[in-house]
């Protein structure tokens, strides 16, 4: 297999962009410095593309280096032929080559396998010749060996059947066969196990059946679930006989008394051979595609999050709910930097939230506090009510928003939160995360494992690898596209730039830590075990503002500063413009004067060219204040109970799976837009409609107190449309 020219076909894209990425990725290029800094060699293929490009030139490399095995392992025993190497040569899959090798394979002691060391290959190969002149019994009385135990000529044919049967069984063509019929005219259904309780999560699919082709990926991931937890037994069922008529077909020539026991190991081999282990293959190939599809939902929305705008220069409270232990606080300035924390008991029957509230308020008017930050955990709409009832009272406008507290726990009690605040136990940490969450999303989630952030659906059923690499690389995109300051810039969130481990994100806070700020970004050299392959691939993320030299706090990249400084000096610029916002005519001188031109004349390409106009005219931008703000709430607090028919919110997106989208609008449950409510036009997933984060006006469709759910529609007026 031509690899490069099956990633061209692939992902449609010129045979020189494949070659070119495929090329930087084995020179250990990582993909945020390929996407930003080596657009001339591959196009300006966005980040997503090239991705999937290193993922799918590993998975192809590695269907490679199987198909060299197997043509290895059978060459070693003698049976290697040319049919043999083309169809290894012609195999798109792992599936297909363990396929070809299946025949090949050393197996575990089998009835077939016990037949042939009893000797009974000649007589299943004269069986399958189906003679209608041979008398099958009058053969086998020839095989009878007590010593073999082959006691009489019945034991000698089924000998010889059970070699047939497994013959049958390891016919790549029938395999293949029979999964496309289980995958194409298959039904997957389910039933309640025995024990299995009369109310759940799983009720829907006691009595559940769906063709296979209509089957969605949540409800794979429910089904297998399900059966892990042995609630449900599942299965997967198609036409009668036709398993049956897929092994016959081949194999059966007439209806000779031969030909009658070929066509009963033929049928032997679909129901005790073929059919369990196809079914089998199938859900497994059904839950990877579930899996992938899930992870890159959960990618996703994991983006969408880190990526939310933050609450700039904001004196932030951060509130983590309690019933017994208390409220947890603290106060956080613009930086992040903890202020003040302290703990009030304001969520039980007979608090006193006059002594709660008096500290509230003098925290709030002495440190300027302009945002309140509360957890969405236990107690949160008591903490919320509680904060909503003192806003009158403060001596500024005051708002609040309720974030999610998923992980918070997680990083409160980790080695990092203990090294960032030793003074303070878990739960104030807690409460310093909290806030920060709602000043900046990116710079405090990625201190969590992602997947116990709380966005996407099965998460803990995915595979591991796959998961943590889709999740690490989503972190990866966000930190890079933002960048970061080096000079305030935690190691957690520095080990995620291109090219800094953990270990050299320790280094870099350890060297600022003793020889102060960095002024430049050459100064990075200095930084133990970050050399100049690192340096070329982190240097154009990390910012230094107020630095010796203004290009150090833009996404140029030191390698194109010569060409930024005789940009701007052809122009009449200079670097101190930059900084002070004086280029924004820029991008139109340069396309008077001719683009083309003069990214000649400066040596460089013109996506470079374009790159660099675009961070000069603007110095230290953050992608991120594209955004709309977030949804902070300065009214009253609303219960479940509040909630009628047709009632009109304003929500945050604040998870979205499969089926649809969770919308916060305000209560302490998140409300659910399923798929078929979001628009009067058809949506097939609702990525094409809502990102998380997304501020959205719903209205209520239905609510269910003694369920605690909520059911909402985006559709204009808040009516289902009629059937």
């Amino acid at each position: 297999m031509d690899i490069l020219q099956k990633l061209t076909e692939e992902f449609q894209v010129r045979p020189e962009q494949v070659q070119n990425v495929v090329a930087l990725l084995d020179d250990g290029k990582t993909v945020p410095f390929i996407a930003r800094y080596r657009k001339e060699m591959h196009g300006a293929l966005d980040d997503q593309t090239i991705r999937k490009i290193s993922e799918r030139l590993k998975s192809l490399r590695n269907l490679e280096e199987r198909k060299e095995e197997v043509r290895t392992a059978i060459e070693n025993k003698g049976k290697l032929t040319d049919e043999i190497v083309q169809a290894l040569a012609a195999a798109q899959t792992m599936v297909e080559v363990e396929d070809i090798y299946r025949p090949y394979k050393e197996k575990r002691r089998t009835r077939g396998s016990v037949a042939r060391e009893r000797g009974l290959e000649p007589l299943a190969a004269l069986l399958m010749q189906q003679d209608p002149k041979t008398d099958p019994q009058a053969e086998a009385a020839a095989y009878i060996n007590a010593e073999l135990e082959v006691p009489d000529a019945a034991a000698a044919i089924q000998g010889a059947m059970d070699i047939i049967a497994e013959d049958i069984a390891d016919d790549a063509k029938i395999r293949t066969d029979m999964r496309d019929l289980y995958q194409r005219f298959g039904t997957i259904t389910s039933t309640a196990a025995a024990d299995a309780p009369e109310e759940g999560v799983y009720t829907g699919y006691y009595a559940f059946e769906c063709v296979m082709p209509r089957l969605h990926g949540h409800q794979v991931l429910a089904l297998n679930r399900g059966e892990k937890e042995g609630i449900l037994k599942v299965n997967i069922v198609t036409s009668e006989g036709l398993p049956e008529r897929i092994c016959t077909r081949d194999y059966v020539k007439n209806d000779s008394p031969a030909g009658q026991l070929v066509r009963d190991a033929a049928c032997d081999a679909a129901k005790r051979l073929i059919i369990p282990s196809v079914i089998r293959e199938v859900r497994a190939a059904v839950f990877e595609k579930a899996c992938a599809d899930a992870i890159t939902v959960f990618a996703s929305n994991l983006e969408q999050l880190l990526m939310q705008p933050p609450l700039r220069n904001t004196v932030t409270l951060g509130l983590d709910p309690g019933y017994r232990t208390g409220c947890k606080l603290a106060v956080v300035d613009g930086t992040g930097k903890v202020l003040d924390t302290g703990v009030i008991h304001a969520t039980l029957p007979g608090a006193n939230l006059k002594a709660a509230g008096k500290t509230v308020k003098d925290m709030v008017n002495r440190y300027g506090v302009t945002a309140v930050s509360i957890g969405n955990g236990t107690a949160s709409r008591e903490s919320e009510s509680f904060i909503a009832d003192l806003l009158p009272e403060f001596s500024h406008k005051v708002s609040y928003m309720v974030v999610s507290e998923a992980g918070a726990s997680v990083y409160s009690a980790s080695e990092l939160a203990a090294e960032e605040f030793p003074e303070y136990d878990v739960s104030l940490r807690s409460a310093v995360s909290i806030a920060r969450r709602l000043q900046d999303p990116l710079a405090e989630l990625v201190k969590i494992d992602p997947k116990a952030i709380g966005v996407g659906q099965y998460q803990h059923d995915m595979p591991k690898a796959e998961l943590q690499t889709a999740l690490d690389g989503v972190v990866e995109k966000c930190v890079n596209a933002v960048g970061v300051d080096v000079n305030t810039a935690s190691a957690p969130l520095l080990s995620h730039i291109a090219g800094i481990s953990a270990a050299v994100a320790k280094n870099i806070v350890k060297y600022r830590e003793d020889n102060g700020a960095f002024t430049t970004r050459k100064e990075l050299l200095k930084v133990p075990k970050l050399g100049p392959k690192a340096y070329e691939q982190c240097a154009g993320f990390l910012r230094i503002p107020g630095g010796t030299q203004p290009l150090d706090n833009t996404a140029v990249h030191p390698e194109s500063y010569e060409a930024a400084e005789a940009l701007l000096g052809q122009f009449g610029y200079s670097l101190e413009d930059a900084g002070a916002g004086k280029l924004t005519g820029l991008a139109d001188t340069v396309k008077k004067a001719g683009r083309k031109n003069i990214a000649e004349e400066l040596h460089i390409g013109t996506y470079t060219l374009d790159d660099m106009i675009a961070e000069l005219q603007k110095p230290g931008r953050d992608p991120r204040d594209l955004l709309p703000p977030p949804l902070l709430r300065s009214g009253d607090v609303m219960e479940l109970k509040d909630l009628t028919p047709g009632m009109e919110l304003m929500g945050t997106v604040r998870n979205i799976v499969d089926f649809g989208c969770f919308v916060d609008v305000g209560v302490h449950e998140d409300g659910l837009v399923h798929v078929s409510q979001m628009s009067d036009r058809f949506v097939k997933h609702p990525l094409e409609v809502v990102k998380i984060g997304d501020v959205v006006k719903v209205w209520v469709l239905d609510v269910d107190l003694k369920r605690s759910r909520i059911s909402l529609t985006m559709k204009q007026g808040g009516k289902q449309k009629k059937k």
